[in-house]
């Protein structure tokens, strides 16, 4: 079989081998659908699975897309009960391969993005406990001791929320295709409105329904979060308020399915906003009075993520489909924030 762009077969079976007992070889290998930023594979020898993960081909910014990073924080996961994959092997030696990758074990389950698995029950119920794992995982994580897995020194947390502004803001000037004055609006009112942080935790930076894998038969379980490339050591809120702007409450909505992990289209029966809101806070002593602001972060830097990946697409530099819609999210993303930040009443966000 041939090699799928971005992944030498060859020379990922020669490293591979002496690391894995058993190893048949040789490896075919297809892309997995839903990735937008770093380039995911399923991998075989026939009687194995594995997952590929690999910086994009084109336009890789400073900080992003560090395989070492995610690799370090689903190693340090293993065994506290936060589901990730099992990593098997990490390679920073871009000679390999064209960039540093990682593989980890395949993990069978439901990946949930335009529709229920057709053997689940299409219920409220299905999807009240879909709600519930999702928040229950991401309350589990946030509650993890750093020190207490070797993660100490994962992160900085002091200032992390103004470096967070600062860093995402320098990411849109290294990325932008345009200029955009409402994102440059959004910027100002976060600088002004920068809450007291909360407690430090681990983030996973891009928590939502499609970056974690289903049990195959149990709606109310989670086998696994994956895509732990943004994941760091700062304020969980930041997860919370990145999850409500992919949350969208009606599936009518225009913003439903204009990015991934928007849920809106995936039928009536979730936790509302609110709802979600409110399973936190109960599972929670973190304050949630400055929420808004953590809701504005995220729409900001999807905003930017979304600019980085219509720039690559931009450049015919991407792999897979359905990156035509990335350049007209933006605006709509930074207008969705700025009318909830005039809503929200909070100093300096609000105005």
């Amino acid at each position: 079989m041939d090699s799928p762009r971005g992944l030498d077969l060859d020379a990922l079976a020669a490293f591979l081998a002496p690391r894995i007992a058993g190893f048949a070889g040789p490896l075919s290998a297809s892309v997995i659908a839903g990735g937008r930023s770093n380039l995911t594979y399923a991998v075989t020898d026939g009687p194995h699975c594995w997952v590929v993960r690999r910086p994009p081909l084109a336009h890789v910014l400073p900080t992003a897309h560090d395989m070492a990073r995610e690799w370090k924080v689903m190693s340090a996961l293993q065994g506290t009960g936060i589901p990730v994959p099992v990593t098997v092997a990490l390679c920073e030696d871009p000679s390999v391969v064209g960039s540093p990758f990682y593989v980890m074990d395949f993990v069978e389950g439901q990946v949930v993005r335009e529709r229920l698995p057709q053997s689940w029950p299409d219920t409220r119920e299905t999807r009240q406990r879909m709600s519930r794992a999702l928040v229950d995982v991401l309350l589990a994580l946030h509650a993890v001791a750093p020190a207490s897995i070797g993660l100490a020194d994962f992160g900085r947390p002091a200032g992390f929320l103004e470096r967070q502004v600062r860093r995402w803001w320098q990411q849109w000037e290294a990325s932008k295709t345009r200029d955009l004055e409402a994102i440059e609006e959004l910027h100002r009112r976060l600088i002004a409105g920068l809450p007291d942080q909360s407690a430090p935790g681990i983030v996973h930076g891009d928590y939502r329904f499609d970056n974690v894998i289903f049990h195959p038969e149990d709606p109310g379980r989670i086998s696994a979060v994956v895509d732990w490339e943004m994941s760091t050591i700062g304020d969980p809120l930041c997860d919370l308020g990145l999850l409500i702007v992919y949350w969208v409450d009606d599936p009518d909505d225009p913003a439903a399915g204009v990015h991934p992990g928007a849920r809106g289209n995936l039928g009536a029966g979730f936790f509302t906003r609110d709802e979600v809101i409110a399973a936190y806070r109960a599972g929670s002593d973190r304050d949630l009075s400055h929420l808004e602001w953590y809701i504005a972060l995220g729409h900001y830097k999807l905003a930017i993520i979304a600019e980085g990946i219509h720039a690559r697409f931009l450049m015919g530099m991407t792999v897979g489909e359905g990156f035509e819609t990335m350049g007209p999210a933006v605006p709509l993303l930074v207008d969705r924030a700025l009318a909830r930040a005039a809503a929200s009443g909070l100093p300096g966000l609000g105005s």
